[in-house]
């Protein structure tokens, strides 16, 4: 896919990044996420992001981010596969060419391994990485990589497959000012952990679309949300928020690394697991999943949920 492409397709409507399915024993199963990103691929996602922050990139080795891209692009369809790709600057440049080879449409360049680093620095790995592909690139400013709207705007002159901007850092300050001052240079996704709540503000500070987490479980109501949210709807939203979003978040916040955990306990509620996660990652307790269970039914509808107790 051209980069001009990919900067189209990501802009166009809802994203989503599959989880990575694992056996009992945590290895990695090939055959049930090829299952998951098929079923996906049925819906109207705009992209879907292999072996991304809710595909545990960082639980994964290189080779195995290759094999989730791959194995992705088997099922796709005509669905875009955007690959996650990061850690230090000569590891990143090797994974996005292996993962160009791949077969990927795309890459969401993720920050780097343990350490800040000053600006100079972040411009170089973004632009070494660009340079690495032919393929369009997508940065993600979150936690220890934050680049500054002026960065970005010197790797857009130096970048011309930098195509997309996504924000997981919550700053709405500076993402109101990437936007005004990028334009329609860039593509905008918001990236914040179950971006649904924090919607309405990146819509309004110029940002119209996300990656949906709960996509993963709930396609049909992750649409529906996202629909609202384009049609202005806020009465449909803010109902949806008060039922289900802002009940998922107290069960989300019971642990560090719920945030991941609690989409493949989603999966199991609805019937379609998709394994344990890896650690460091813990998985909710089993009271805790019921408790999700209880919270799509009443959301949702008992039909919704298919998961034994």
């Amino acid at each position: 896919m051209d980069f001009s492409e990919l900067k189209s397709a990501i802009g166009a409507g809802l994203l989503s990044f599959p989880v990575t399915a694992f056996d009992a024993e945590q290895r990695l199963d090939l055959e049930g996420y090829r299952a998951h990103v098929s079923w996906l691929a049925q819906y109207r996602a705009a992209a879907l992001f292999a072996a991304g922050g809710t595909g545990e990139f960082f639980s994964l080795t290189q080779r195995e981010v290759v094999e989730t891209v791959k194995a992705a692009k088997d099922v796709a369809g005509k669905t875009p596969i955007i690959a996650g790709c990061g850690y230090g600057t000569a590891m990143a440049v090797e994974l996005a060419r292996d993962c160009q080879a791949a077969g990927a449409d795309g890459l969401l360049l993720l920050p780097q391994y343990l350490i800040g680093a000053e600006q100079a620095g972040l411009f170089d790995r973004v632009k070494k990485v660009c340079q690495a592909v032919d393929i369009g690139v997508i940065v993600y400013n979150r936690d220890n990589s934050i680049l500054s709207a002026e960065t970005l705007a010197r790797l857009c002159e130096e970048c011309p497959n930098l195509v997309g901007f996504k924000d997981g850092h919550g700053n709405v300050e500076l993402v109101t000012r990437v936007c005004t001052l990028m334009g329609d240079r860039l593509s905008y996704i918001g990236g914040m952990p179950t971006a649904e709540v924090y919607a309405k503000a990146y819509k309004a500070a110029g940002v119209a679309t996300y990656s949906s987490a709960i996509f993963n479980f709930l396609p049909t109501q992750a649409l529906a949300f996202y629909d609202a949210l384009c049609a202005d709807d806020d009465v449909a939203m803010r109902k949806m928020l008060r039922e289900f979003f802002y009940p998922y978040l107290a069960i989300r916040d019971r642990g560090k690394g719920y945030a991941v955990s609690i989409v493949k306990a989603g999966m199991k509620v609805v019937g379609r697991d998709a394994g344990p996660v890896r650690s460091p990652l813990t998985d909710l307790t089993a009271g805790e999943v019921a408790m999700l269970a209880d919270v799509v039914a009443s959301a949702f509808g008992k039909d919704v949920v298919n998961y034994q107790r």
